[in-house]
């Protein structure tokens, strides 16, 4: 008995022992975190700036309804009273917008010792004079070097030398559930900083730009963090702060940035040419789901599904024929339709593009020479996508597969969910026959039509679903 004791007293002192030491390896490690974040807040909040550019910038009278009386998605970048969000959050446009004199305020960030500064188009946009505080309050004005919507990236600079200045890291490194820290000056307090993780990669079909492959993080952006950056804990930029989803206004958990590797091949040609020239394919494409995997009896939900080849194009003079899939391009798996679509836009034109296609159950290798990408199909391409829908041509072979009548038209072969057309009711598998009162039989003609109808900010389509003919009017977004 005395034995026994003996040996209980022994395991709980050594139990307590052990909780000592856990309780002070656990303040050791939460030290060590802490440290960690520090340090990141101080080589990045010397390198942010903020950003007061002022100029003419479009103003709406529905707008300012609008913003007195929201919808679910409220804009919470009316700070910048700035009409890209709005366009994002709110509803659409309905009258031609007056011309205002107004600031925008955002952030930025410098990425070399000479004065060169990454921030977002709509900081900057159509900016008049664009003035840059640095971190100690020095006021500089900036000069703007080139701007791109399309990714809403811009790089300006200042005539400063010796600065304090961020490194890009690689964002194709990131893991969900890695560290992200947040820097800028939401509603104009400086030097703020944030932490959280990655929460998702490869956000896209977000409408927020034409090329969207957003980081999601849980780090709290706010209105004035736009064009701030986002940092792993080693201190290089990750991502550039962009847009939040939100329904007051602020912080609600759901951050986008754009991603580092994308953001800098962006920089590279505004610094180089003060524009983008983007790489163009020529294709109408289609993400593959679980059904359309099975038809084309594909091992997986992978590829991109060709639904239309835009004519003289480099697919075309290639050989890609519709109802192809895409399943690989110079050795990489398309994953999904948006990084296949983001990697071929990143592409100088001239580079070659070595296609894995499969065709009807059989596996094919087409090599295609990117050319450079008509504004127009740009343009087209980006108002459907405000429409919310996919097309593809109703061809005699699909008509027939489908069970439905061929009298031409284009396919509705996706709606993005809360969109303008799944709000109109607007279905897969409904076909359009006419775009403004005009007969469309192919998806080149429908975005054309779309396109032309974009500058009166509304369009009418006329559907058949089943049996039934309907018209619908759709405003963009």
């Amino acid at each position: 008995m005395l034995s026994f004791f003996k040996n209980y007293y022994f395991l709980a002192f050594v139990l307590s022992i052990s909780l000592f030491a856990n309780e002070t390896r656990q303040e050791e490690l939460l030290k060590e975190i802490s440290s960690g974040f520090a340090s990141v807040a101080k080589k990045a909040i010397p390198a942010v700036v903020y950003i007061e550019s002022s100029g003419i910038v479009k103003e709406d009278k529905v707008a300012a309804l609008r913003r007195s009386q929201p919808g679910p998605y409220e804009n919470p970048f009316d700070y910048f009273h700035d009409e890209f969000f709005n366009r994002f959050f709110g509803q659409p446009y309905q009258e031609q917008p007056q011309k205002k004199k107004e600031t925008v305020r955002g952030s930025g960030f410098i990425f070399s010792n000479d004065g060169y500064i990454i921030t977002n188009n709509h900081v900057v946009e159509g900016a008049e004079k664009v003035r840059v505080t640095l971190n100690g309050g020095k006021k500089v004005f900036a000069e703007v070097i080139g701007t791109d919507p399309k990714t809403d990236l811009a790089v300006i600079k200042i005539n400063e030398t010796g600065l304090s200045h961020l490194s890009f890291g690689n964002s194709d490194n990131l893991q969900v559930g890695d560290w992200a820290i947040a820097v800028g000056n939401p509603f104009g307090l400086d030097a703020t900083v944030t932490v959280g993780i990655v929460s998702a990669k490869g956000r896209s079909q977000l409408n927020i730009t034409d090329f969207e492959d957003f980081i999601q993080t849980d780090a709290a952006i706010n209105p004035g963090n736009s064009g701030g950056p986002l940092l792993n804990i080693k201190s290089e930029v990750i991502g550039i702060n962009t847009a939040i989803v939100s329904g007051s206004g602020g912080y609600m958990g759901i951050g986008f940035a754009i991603p580092s590797n994308m953001a800098w091949r962006i920089v590279e040609q505004l610094i180089k040419n003060g524009s983008v020239t983007r790489g163009f394919l020529g294709v109408t494409l289609q993400p593959i789901d679980s059904d359309l995997a099975d038809f084309y009896q594909l091992q997986s939900p992978k590829g991109a599904l060709v639904t239309d080849v835009v004519k003289g194009s480099p697919a075309d003079l290639a050989g890609l024929k519709q109802e192809d899939v895409i399943v690989e391009y110079n050795g990489q798996v398309v994953e999904n339709l948006s990084g296949f679509r983001n990697s071929v836009a990143l592409m100088p034109p001239g580079s070659k593009l070595d296609l894995k296609v499969n065709r009807e159950g059989k596996i094919r290798r087409i090599k295609v020479t990117i050319s450079s990408m008509p504004d127009e199909a740009v343009v087209a391409g980006s108002s459907v996508q405000k429409l919310g829908i996919a097309v593809q041509t109703l061809t005699p072979e699909l008509a027939s597969q489908l069970g439905i009548t061929d009298e031409g038209g284009v396919i509705v072969s996706g709606v993005m969910p809360e969109s303008a057309a799944a709000q109109a009711g607007i279905r897969k598998g409904s076909v359009i026959v006419a775009v403004n009162r005009k007969r469309v039989n192919h998806v080149e003609e429908f975005n054309k039509a779309v396109h032309a109808a974009a500058t009166e900010g509304r369009v009418l389509l006329m559907l058949r679903q089943g049996d039934a003919i309907r018209f619908v009017t759709l405003h963009f977004g």
